[in-house]
């Protein structure tokens, strides 16, 4: 399905903190660049259609101010929107509200960078899985992204539920879940503490 360590490789990590109005919040952010051009990049990151075929379905009102709801997944309202570089919105899911802001950067005429930032006040959730447990999803959209803007098609479902119980899809998950601890790390959390909070993250996507 995909080169594993190449993908995972290909994605940057970070994890840091920054004011918002209720206090401090953690902030996870995952980018990677990508052979298409920034309008293309920009159309697959908006346009319902397309985040169907790489992401999950979504409806709503895309545009400011608009609300969406993502497919068994968070809903939210869309606060910021500056076509083609970037969008911000909220994401509401589990009773809890936190924001993520999406950045489409050219880096040539072929050539775009996807920056992917979740920010969320710290909580018991985040105390016991830490930055991964969004980051490795971030991580597995990235690499959808990445496989459906190589084929021109979305993956098939059955495919990537069968790659996701796979050897393959495990290493996936496990080696997301060691560059988070990672970053975890060179944030400043206790080495002891991290491993502990990656380790649980990857226990919980894989069912281990």
């Amino acid at each position: 399905m995909i080169d594993v360590t190449r993908q995972v490789d290909a994605v940057q990590r970070h994890t840091g903190t920054r004011d918002v109005d209720a206090g401090e919040a953690r902030t996870v952010l995952v980018g990677q660049s990508y052979e298409t051009t920034p309008s293309d990049l920009w159309e697959a990151c908006t346009s319902p259609e397309r985040l169907s075929e790489w992401f999950v379905p979504v409806t709503g009102d895309l545009q400011l101010n608009g609300r969406f709801q993502l497919e068994g997944n968070a809903a939210g309202t869309i606060q910021e929107c500056d076509p083609p570089n970037g969008f911000a919105a909220t994401w509401e899911f589990g009773g809890a509200v936190s924001w993520i802001q999406v950045r489409c950067t050219p880096e040539d005429s072929d050539r775009a960078r996807l920056e992917i930032e979740h920010i969320a006040l710290p909580d018991e959730h985040w105390d016991q899985f830490g930055p991964g447990a969004a980051g490795v999803g971030w991580d597995l959209a990235a690499m959808g992204l990445a496989l459906y803007l190589k084929s021109g098609r979305p993956p098939d479902p059955e495919a990537v539920e069968a790659w996701m119980a796979s050897a393959a899809g495990k290493r996936f998950i496990q080696l997301s879940g060691e560059r988070w601890n990672e970053a975890d790390v060179a944030a400043g959390t206790d080495p002891d503490t991290a491993q502990g909070r990656a380790d649980r993250t990857v226990s919980f996507y894989t069912g281990g």
